[in-house]
């Protein structure tokens, strides 16, 4: 016998009518089920303005690729399991021809200083040292009291899915003044992961706050909100904030023991997350400037002047940025290629030769890595960067050539 569902003794609460209306980018490659989400979460009564990237597709409640600002409320499950989910690139002062010159140096770097999948750490006698472990704000709530010390033993590590660490070569499209740097080829170190089981334990405590506070529509079921001027809602805000500084934290540490175990010394790094919420001004219809929340689920942030990374897949090049600010787009572009397959799909339906295939006709060594990352699971880079040019400038080229990821080191 099925279980009822609870009964819920709010008033059910009331949706716009019709969605608000939200700009779009790259809209012949996007799939109807993220414009359905999308439109769901425009009839939410604290939205204010939304966007789609080219890389959209379905996600849980909010696009993959989805932007969303509301008005003095945070919405916890737009924001999503993996708080701050990262970018991270850094240049060296080498050549990358020592990439295949002495790739069995980089290769162990990638294996041995590195941990990768859900519930990965280091043992006590492995642990990084940072300050992020000693700041005030773990012992802001009994939450995160509670999870520091999983902090600790995680700090450095990296997720599944499409998590990676991976050696490659950088060519600046042109000379950078704020970079320092001139045009040419680097040697580059790229890595994205997020907060890892601190964040996943933030999301889903509050997700279910947020959920019992309203009364919605199953299109929107997942999608309740925390104002924040209330106590909770202040809660979350510093968790997730606390959350971004340990992502931040754990890319530092990535890129510090990888570089130092390959002896390469770093120029610079560029940065930046997804998978967050920000305070940032907006002026509506009306004209009047005023603070909104931008939950970008997906999605890299791309104020006048800003950096940051798109990647391609595990086989396929990606770019550094600069945004350009344009107000519709709630100074965001992709913050990747986007899925055309589901998980379920890539690994029905592309075999282990077609995957490697693909790599080697790429120049590219994976070490772990599954089918359901496979490049041919992934919208085509350029078309996705194609679709947002009026978005950013392109400042940089980065080919992957060593990939690491979560899975079978051995195959």
């Amino acid at each position: 016998m099925s279980k009822k569902k609870p009964h819920n003794p709010l008033p059910l609460t009331e949706l716009r009518p019709e969605p608000l209306p939200y700009a779009v980018w790259g809209n012949g490659q996007i799939n109807a089920g993220a414009h359905d989400q999308m439109r769901a979460a425009m009839r939410l009564p604290v939205s204010v303005a939304g966007a789609l990237m080219p890389d959209a597709h379905v996600g849980y409640g909010l696009p993959i690729g989805g932007v969303l600002a509301t008005e003095n409320t945070v919405i916890p499950y737009a924001v999503g399991d993996d708080i701050a989910c990262r970018m991270r690139i850094s240049l060296f002062e080498a050549t990358p021809n020592l990439l295949a010159q002495h790739q069995g140096k980089f290769e162990r770097a990638l294996v041995e200083e590195t941990r990768f999948g859900a519930g990965a750490s280091f043992a006590p006698h492995e642990r990084a040292e940072h300050p992020v472990m000693d700041d005030p704000d773990w012992e802001a709530t009994r939450q995160l009291a509670a999870l520091k010390d999983k902090a600790y033993a995680q700090l450095g590590t990296s997720g599944s899915g499409n998590h990676f660490v991976e050696w490659g070569e950088l060519e600046i499209l042109e000379e950078d003044a704020t970079l320092g740097l001139q045009a040419g080829t680097y040697l580059a170190l790229l890595s994205h992961s997020g907060s890892r089981g601190i964040g996943s334990s933030i999301a889903n405590y509050y997700s279910e706050i947020a959920k019992s506070l309203h009364n919605l529509d199953k299109s929107v079921a997942q999608l309740g909100w925390l104002s924040l001027d209330s106590e909770v809602g202040q809660e979350y805000w510093l968790s997730m904030e606390l959350a971004g500084r340990f992502a931040a934290a754990t890319h530092e540490i990535i890129h510090r023991r990888v570089a130092k175990a390959a002896g390469v010394k770093a120029l610079v790094s560029i940065e930046n997350h997804h998978n967050f919420a920000w305070k940032e001004p907006y002026v509506d219809e009306t004209g009047e400037l005023r603070e909104v929340i931008v939950h970008r689920k997906g999605a890299t942030p791309a104020g006048v002047g800003v950096l940051g990374i798109i990647p391609g897949s595990m086989g396929d090049v990606g770019y550094i940025v600069r945004g350009k600010g344009v107000t519709s787009s709630l100074n965001s572009a992709s913050h990747g290629a986007g899925r055309t397959m589901s998980r379920r799909q890539a690994l029905s339906q592309i075999t282990k030769s077609d995957q490697k295939r693909y790599l080697k006709e790429s120049g590219v060594k994976l070490i772990g890595g599954g089918l359901d990352e496979s490049p041919q699971a992934y919208k085509p880079i350029e078309a996705v960067i194609a679709a947002q040019t009026d978005l950013v400038d392109l400042i940089g080229k980065f080919t992957p050539r060593i990939v690491r990821m979560d899975g079978d080191l051995s195959t």
